[in-house]
């Protein structure tokens, strides 16, 4: 009996040490398991990123950025530029959405956290009531109604092209602006002329205006339309009256915000006259002028646009980014040109030449006028006359980019520089795109060549540019560069100073109003433009306050 006790005893105390065993194998195992995934996700995380480094090299050795003094790691890379870019598209479709950041400096200008809650806001407005959305039927439904109604769920402001592509890329950055401010879904007339230039930049919709809308010849519009603000006020069938109700508003009214607006017109840029066009539920417009700075004198939008825009001067910079990516066909125009004669230089420069026929000036001087400029700012090392000297500067290189309609301004710096030696000893090479000779803006391959241009000047570390070219603002904007200004000619002779370095990145506001709507006066001319401290190529430029 005792000896079976002891046999059952010695089974339980083995059964008790085998569970103990068993249950020391399972804790092992346990945390073996879960060192063996932390070793394996830390190795595939370190792999990625590998990974990651391994293609960003790639595509800057294939691309020449390898080397370079801002060449960019994995993390150092935001092809989101701070939260302005939505994630929510296919790379693929757009190219140029998430690769362009590689090919410059990073921006020191930062999109506001606010402004980045805007956009996404934004995209979800135009999502919910873009074109085939049953909101924006239910809108053209009221568009045929004859009126305006009160309480719709979207509003609309749609955007007809007017002039150059310059003037129409700062009209479309501030109608963004003004639809943002006023809650409104932007869209945009597309001409001809206009096919595959920019990507779609709102997720999951289209910025497109439908072929099917209602109002038919959009570009026909103008001053002297029935339809514009000034002429409802004038034949008084708008009343200036906060009070009114949306039903006694017509169905759309065109903003004619072109050079030749007058005073009636200008009334947009007075907050009693935005509260009555807030009730209005279609609005057009057209223009050829960047009026962001007009929207800053309203009271209406002062907060929202300090809120959005901390830095005044960098409205145009974040939303160029954010609206205007080239296609896929105009990238692969940029990034072969690019490839080809400017990424292996150690500087580039781009020098954006536009003459007009109200401001002559000949070839030879305005030539002049660029070396002069080039010299006089150290921008470009002067030549050496003894055409025999040699000797370079450890192989420094310099690329200079020339876009112009005109061959002969690129020919002329290529053999001077070919010529001779430079002071420095630095090799400067001369390249230009394309001389289409004359302005061909109703021709979309003239267009796509013309912003594949504007890119390439914003891939460049400093600009020289032509005054009143709005094809140089949307460069220097797009780089976040304050340029060198070639003034305005005078008596067909070059101007001294030849040029002036920009006192903002910002466009120039052509045409301000000179009423004060608060005062019921007019006050000195460019006060409007009182956050943008330049306008250097008008005149002898703009005295400006804050």
């Amino acid at each position: 009996m005792r000896t079976l006790k002891r046999i059952k005893s010695q089974d339980k105390a083995v059964q008790s040490a085998a569970l103990f065993s068993s249950s020391r194998r399972v804790r092992f195992i346990a945390v073996a398991c879960a060192v063996v995934f932390l070793l394996v996700f830390c190795q595939l995380n370190s792999s990625v990123l590998w990974l990651q480094g391994i293609s960003i090299s790639l595509h800057q050795e294939s691309t020449g950025l390898k080397g370079r003094s801002y060449t960019k790691t994995a993390e150092a890379i935001d092809n989101l530029l701070g939260g302005l870019l939505s994630p929510n598209f296919d790379e693929r479709s757009c190219q140029s959405r998430y690769q362009s950041s590689a090919y410059r400096k990073p921006s020191p200008h930062k999109p506001s956290s606010y402004l980045v809650s805007r956009l996404r806001n934004y995209e979800e407005l135009h999502k919910r009531c873009g074109p085939k959305s049953p909101l924006y039927q239910k809108s053209i439904h009221q568009l045929k109604s004859g009126h305006s109604m009160g309480l719709m769920e979207c509003n609309y402001l749609v955007w007809s092209p007017f002039n150059g592509l310059g003037n129409r890329m700062m009209t479309i950055a501030s109608a963004f602006v003004y639809a943002l401010l006023t809650n409104r879904v932007l869209l945009l007339h597309i001409t001809e002329d206009m096919l595959d230039l920019f990507c779609e930049p709102f997720p999951d919709s289209t910025w497109v205006l439908p072929s099917d809308f209602p109002i038919k010849d959009l570009e026909k519009l103008n001053l002297g339309s029935e339809q514009t603000y000034g002429n409802y006020l004038k034949n008084k069938k708008i009343k200036t009256d906060v009070k009114v109700m949306a039903e006694s508003l017509p169905p759309y009214v065109y903003l004619h915000l072109e050079h030749d607006y007058q005073h009636l017109d200008r009334l947009f840029f007075c907050d009693n006259d935005q509260q009555v066009l807030a009730k209005v539920n279609w609005l057009l417009i057209k223009s050829d002028i960047y009026f962001v700075p007009g929207l800053f004198f309203l009271s209406l939008f002062e907060d929202e646009l300090k809120w959005m825009f901390p830095e005044r001067e960098t409205v145009f910079h974040h939303l160029s980014r954010y609206l205007f990516n080239p296609t896929n066909s105009v990238w692969g125009m940029i990034t072969r040109y690019y490839i080809s004669y400017m990424a292996k230089a150690d500087e580039k420069m781009g020098i954006q030449i536009r003459t007009f026929s109200w401001m002559p000036i000949s070839i030879e001087n305005f030539a002049n006028q660029i070396l002069a400029c080039s010299w006089q700012e150290n921008l470009l090392p002067s030549i050496n006359q003894n055409i025999t000297q040699a000797g370079t500067n450890g192989g420094r290189t310099k690329a200079v980019l020339i876009t112009s309609l005109n061959s002969e301004y690129c020919e002329k710096m290529k053999s001077m520089y070919y010529e001779h030696t430079t002071s420095t000893g630095e090799i400067i090479s001369f390249s230009q795109p394309s001389h289409e000779e004359t302005q061909h803006t109703e021709k979309q391959t003239h267009n796509q060549k013309a912003l594949a241009e504007m890119f390439l000047l914003s891939y460049c570390d400093v600009l020289v540019t032509s005054g009143w070219s709005t094809f140089g603002y949307v460069a220097q904007g797009i780089a976040s560069l304050k340029p060198w200004i070639l003034l305005s000619p005078k008596d067909q002779k070059a101007p001294n100073p030849p040029c002036r370095r920009a006192m903002s990145m910002e466009p120039c506001f052509h045409a301000p109003p000179s009423y004060d709507c608060k005062a019921n006066k007019n006050f000195d001319f460019g006060a409007v433009l009182r956050h943008v401290k330049h306008c250097e190529d008008v005149g002898n430029g703009i005295k400006l306050y804050d």
